[in-house]
């Protein structure tokens, strides 16, 4: 058994036998709380047996005749399929006269010629263990009635009367099932198979039908050539007689088949867990039917329930448990079996009695969120026994909730059916039995909806031009919306033309594959929402003829069902030219207000040519259509005749009402006047009404003409007011209006703010803090703070500059701020004042401070000058900001050379008093790098850098000279070195002496790409490595023909020689001895001609080829030999012998080249 688990493991790869794990297992599970059990499960090992051995006779069959070929297969476990091949293992052909049976026999139900052959083989395979057993061949011949009187008239006399019959007709007779009645039982839910193959001549049809009653729709269907009816999944209901019928045109043969169902047995209520607490009631019901009825049995604990220990509050009844005043010891696992002959049913039900404090399994504070009318459902999962009760609070102090507007559900679920925004909130649930009490929060959020409020609309488009299709949205703003746009909901084609917008979809240069329907799809996290448009695509213009213009404007404008708030507008649409209409737009004129005026009333689809029309009190009404298509808008129609509604109190209120002060002592509300046909009468006035709020004051009205301000004199400054303002005309007035807080003038505020303190955090920045003012003070609408600092002085030059003030403002009632960008070392002043919206209060006392040093700014500047051989001078100024006090000038600098590679660095400190130094002891005509910065206490700023050469020495240098045409006023200097200082000197000479002047100049840097080494070029190595290789061979070649040689006596030549030059050679290593020269003695490197196995034979290495030189240089002979290349002179030239061989020999060469 596997560890911590309760799986059952049965290995027999590494050994055992199947059979000796055969049998029935049951699984067991036990605590302290009882004991549950598994059904039983049964093993048994799979078999494959063999077919018996039976000699099998030749099947010879008159034509015509029916036959049945047996297969009767070995039983195995689990059974096998059956198919029919031949030796070629391609299956046997079946059809509605040759098929196999459900017990795997073929049958015939007639035989034909065609069907004559050996192989008729039957196959079992047995999946289990994926193997096939085969039957051996059954033979079949079928004699037809032609060769069987030949073979009657070979053997009698001609006298004699000879004829086998013809093949007769026959009608059907049953081969399976037998006899005209049979009976089949089948279990519910189970496939039920019935089948009637049947003989005859012809092959008889098969039908099936149902005594009384009627085959099952959709479960019913033929299998086999309707040969095998099948039902699937079968009830009780399915019992009854099937009558199968074979018919053909001589007759029929039935069979009646008798179906029962039984039924195993089948939950009807299966026992569920029980949870308890000490003193409660309760009850396990266990039902189940089946065919027979099954027997209902307990156990307790997995031990039958009659010998199971007592329990005095459980009493069994029937399929029924009842349990009365339970104590915790009555905790058990009890087993419901329900068996009968065709099987059982097992299940486990645990009664456990539990006394429990209320726990909440939801998450604390979890956050619901959902779209405005729509349901919410906020979780309240719990636990308990007793079962607790559940209440529901909203918010911190509420009350519990009840009425319709909540569902309250049994696992603790609170449902808001319609969720509005002010449902938002906190929500407590509460659960408590008599054990205790415990609660959880959540948070409900309640979003807006996403709208499509601009929805794409219906077009008609040319072809290869442009359209645009809109799709403007409205959404909650802590939703983010995803816009997809869809194409006969399909994705966009992947195609350049279609450019996807914000709000938008274009679709550039219109093909005829783009009509279709187009939808935008919006989604939330919450909800989505969508709109289509139909794309027309319209051809172009056939011919020149057919022209696409704007629409005629519509005519006969007529108004019907005149009331006092609407009317209805008809027209008839004028000529389309050719690009239909889309929408028609309705204007209006007041006559009354605005004569000559027209205004937007609203617009209709194009297939509209009527409209309801809402109206205002007393306005003179004429109105006009204008017709729209995809090519641009039409002339207005005529004007409709005229209609002047009837005068009515106001509607409305005028809007955005406001109550400001302009001076200290006075209030001046202002609104926007209702427009002309808003007035809804004649005598259009506003009645304006005040009163101090807070103060127990009555209202002070004003009634004015038609303006749109007020000021109300003698107020107290800075003083709430409530306002509003109602529209009145000769007819009344309009609703009551809604009131606003406005204020009187504010004046100056008349405090300083106090305690002002200056922290410094570094040498340029500051932190200010004061304390606020006294609101009263203020005297208006507290706006800020503002700081007012200045430089006073810098502590490093002690000098004064005109004053230039800075001003940093702080909004709303801070207490601090920081001020940048202040300079270091130096003194500062701040004041800071209070601020309204009339101006600023008096400024607190001055407030000085002081930065701290800082690191110093670059040097002013920095020139080098008089350059000479081995000296520079160098004058620099002071830093424009010092920021403290100077310390030190730290000077740093390195030679540069040709290649821009820096040198070694120098460093000098030099004393803050300086300005100038002298750097001797230099390289001459070196170009130098420098780099000078100022040191304070703090720090070192930042440097400035130059470079500078010092001159060519003249001494060391020769000059070189050029003559010039006198009449050209400049030279070309060539060939100079990259990097280098000159002197030029241009001198004149003429009657009256010779005159010059001179200067220094430098080239400019080599290219990088240029300096380059040669000895590191890959070509460079390549092609050494490639004359190494040449040379080699060649040394090679030379050596093979000398040793193969043998007829040049250059031993005895070379010992015939006297020049002292010559060193004979080593006998012991095979080597040429050393060259020597005369002056001064030093040895050239020894040259081997030693052979790959490193042995020289005397006899075959001692000749030379001195003697056959042609020169002091060496040559090749006609065989491609070396000559000449081991004498350095001729011998008629032994005067001088004291000079050394000026050319070695080949292989010294390859040597001292390597």
């Amino acid at each position: 058994m596997k560890p911590n688990s309760g799986t059952l493991v049965i290995n027999i790869m590494n050994g055992g036998k199947a059979e000796a794990y055969e049998g029935v297992y049951q699984c067991t599970a036990r605590n302290e709380r009882g004991a549950a059990i598994s059904n039983n499960i049964v093993i048994r090992p799979s078999r494959s047996p063999l077919w018996t051995k039976e000699k099998l006779e030749p099947n010879q069959v008159r034509e015509g005749d029916s036959l049945v070929l047996h297969c009767r297969p070995p039983v195995g476990l689990p059974p096998p399929i059956i198919f029919w091949m031949d030796n070629a293992f391609q299956r046997l052909p079946q059809s509605e006269r040759v098929s196999q049976g459900l017990n795997g026999d073929l049958y015939f139900s007639n035989v034909q010629p065609e069907d004559t052959r050996e192989d008729y083989i039957c196959y079992a395979r047995f999946n289990h263990t994926q193997t096939i057993q085969q039957k051996q061949p059954i033979s079949v011949k079928v004699f037809s009635m032609d060769s069987l009187n030949d073979t009657i008239a070979a053997n009698l006399s001609d006298t004699d009367i000879y004829g086998a019959k013809p093949v007769t007709e026959r009608q059907p007779i049953l081969l399976t099932p037998t006899g005209s009645t049979s009976t089949k039982v089948e279990l519910r839910g189970n496939v039920l198979l019935l089948e009637c193959i049947a003989a005859g001549l012809p092959t008889p049809v098969i039908h099936w039908i149902k005594e009384g009653g009627e085959l099952p729709a959709n479960r019913t269907f033929f299998e086999n050539f309707k040969k095998t009816l099948k039902i699937i999944d079968v009830s009780e209901a399915d019992s009854g007689n099937y009558k199968c019928i074979a018919r053909n045109i001589l007759g029929s043969a039935h069979h009646v088949i008798s179906v029962t169902v039984k039924a195993a047995p089948y939950w009807i209520t299966a026992p569920r867990n029980l949870v308890l607490s000490p003193g409660e009631d309760g009850t396990l019901i266990c039902r189940a039917n089946g065919n027979p009825k099954p027997n209902i049995s307990w156990l307790a604990n997995g031990v039958p329930i009659a010998i199971a220990p007592e329990d005095p509050s459980r009493k069994v009844d029937g399929d029924t448990i009842i349990f009365s005043h339970v104590q915790e010891r009555s905790s058990a696992v009890y087993q419901c079996n329900a068996s009968n002959e065709y099987g059982y049913l097992l299940a486990n039900a645990f009664v456990n009695v539990l006394a429990e404090p209320p726990r909440i399994l939801t998450p604390a504070n979890k956050l619901y969120q959902v779209i405005s009318d729509s349901p919410a459902l906020l979780d309240c999962a719990y636990f308990g026994s007793p079962k607790p009760e559940i209440e529901w609070f909203k918010g911190v102090k509420g009350s519990i909730l009840r009425g319709s507007e909540y569902v309250f559900h049994d696992n603790g679920t609170l449902e808001i059916p319609v969720a509005q925004k002010d449902s938002t909130g906190t929500y407590t649930c509460v659960a408590r039995n008599e054990l205790g009490k415990v609660q959880n929060e959540v948070q409900l959020e309640v979003k807006d909806p996403t709208m499509i409020i601009k929805q794409p609309e219906y077009k008609v488009i040319q072809r290869y031009g442009q359209v645009s299709f809109e799709c403007i949205i409205k959404h909650d703003s802590t939703l983010l919306p995803t816009v997809i746009w869809l194409k006969d909901n399909d994705e966009l084609p992947d195609d350049e033309r279609f450019l996807v917008g914000k709000d938008n979809l274009t679709i550039m240069n219109v093909t005829d594959k783009d009509d279709g329907t187009y939808t935008c799809i919006v989604n939330t996290t919450l909800d989505s929402v969508s709109a289509s448009a139909v794309l027309t695509v319209v051809a172009a213009p056939p011919t020149p003829a057919i022209i696409y213009a704007r629409p005629n404007p519509p005519f006969d404008l007529e108004l019907t069902g005149q009331l006092e708030r609407s009317v209805e507008l008809s027209w008839i649409p004028g000529d389309e030219n050719n690009s239909p209409i889309t929408n028609f737009v309705i204007e209006y004129e007041d006559g009354l207000h605005e004569p000559g005026v027209w205004h937007y009333q609203t617009e209709v689809p194009g297939t509209q040519t009527t409209v309801q029309l809402k109206l205002s009190p007393y306005v003179n009404y004429s109105f006009r259509v204008i017709a729209v298509n995809e090519i641009g808008r039409s002339q207005p129609s005529e004007p409709s005749e005229q209609y002047l509604t009837k005068s009515a109190n106001p509607d409305e209120n005028p809007s955005n009402v406001q109550g400001i002060g302009s001076e200290p002592d006075n209030l001046v509300i202002t609104w926007e006047s209702l427009k002309g046909f808003q007035s809804n009468g004649p005598g259009l006035q506003y009645k304006v009404s005040w009163r101090q709020k807070d103060v127990d004051d009555e209202w002070t009205s004003v009634i004015v003409a038609n303006v749109s301000k007020y000021i109300v004199s003698g107020t107290p400054t800075f003083v709430p007011y409530e306002i509003k303002v109602q529209a009145l005309n000769d007819l009344g007035y309009a609703p009551e209006p809604s009131e606003v807080i406005g204020h009187s003038g504010e004046d100056l505020p008349m405090v300083a703010p106090g305690n002002v303190q200056v922290h410094v955090i570094n040498s340029t920045l500051a932190k200010v803090h004061w304390d606020p003012v006294p609101l009263k003070t203020v005297r208006g609408h507290l706006q800020g703070y503002k700081v007012y600092y200045w430089k006073v002085q810098s502590l490093s030059r002690r000098s004064r500059r005109h004053v230039e003030k800075k001003i940093l403002t702080f909004r709303g009632n801070k207490t601090f701020g920081m001020l940048p960008g202040l300079e270091p070392y130096s003194s500062y002043k701040l004041n800071v004042r209070v601020v309204n919206g009339k101006g600023e209060g008096p400024a607190s006392p001055d407030k000085v401070f002081k930065t701290p040093e800082g690191v110093p700014s670059s040097p002013s500047f920095l020139k080098i000058t008089n350059p000479t051989l081995d000296s520079l001078t160098l004058e620099w100024g002071s830093p424009t900001h010092p920021n403290g006090v100077l310390t030190s000038y730290i000077l740093k600098f390195q030679p540069i050379n040709n290649t821009h590679e820096l040198g070694p660095l120098v460093e000098i400190r030099i004393p803050a008093n300086e300005s100038s130094l002298i750097l001797k002891n230099l390289n001459y005509s070196t170009r130098y790098k420098f780099y000078f910065n100022a040191q304070t206490s703090v720090g070192s700023g930042n440097q400035i850098t130059e470079e500078a050469v010092t001159i060519m020495d003249e001494g060391k240098e020769d000059w070189k000279k050029e003559i010039v045409n006198g009449s050209r006023s400049f030279f070309v200097l060539k060939g100079l070195t990259p990097g280098t200082a000159y002197k030029v000197r241009v001198g004149a000479e003429g009657l009256s002496g010779f005159r010059s002047s001179e200067d220094v100049f430098e080239t400019g840097p080599a290219m990088a790409s240029r300096q380059v080494d040669i000895a590191t070029q890959g070509w460079f190595i390549g092609l050494m490595c490639a004359v190494a290789l040449l040379i080699l061979i060649l040394l090679i070649v030379c050596f093979i023909r000398r040793n193969k040689g043998g007829k040049y006596p250059v031993k005895e030549k070379e010992d015939a020689h006297a020049d002292p030059e010559i060193q004979p050679m080593k006998e012991d290593d095979g080597t040429f001895g050393e060259y020597s020269d005369a002056e001064d003695h030093k040895p050239l490197k020894k040259g081997s001609r030693t052979p790959s196995d490193r042995t020289v034979k005397k006899e075959d290495s001692d000749d030379s080829l001195v003697d056959y030189g042609e020169g002091v240089n060496g040559q090749f002979n006609e065989d491609g030999s070396f000559i000449g290349q081991y004498s350095g002179k001729k011998e008629k030239e032994p005067a001088e012998g004291n000079e050394s061989s000026e050319a070695p020999s080949p292989v010294n060469a390859m040597n001292s080249f390597v």
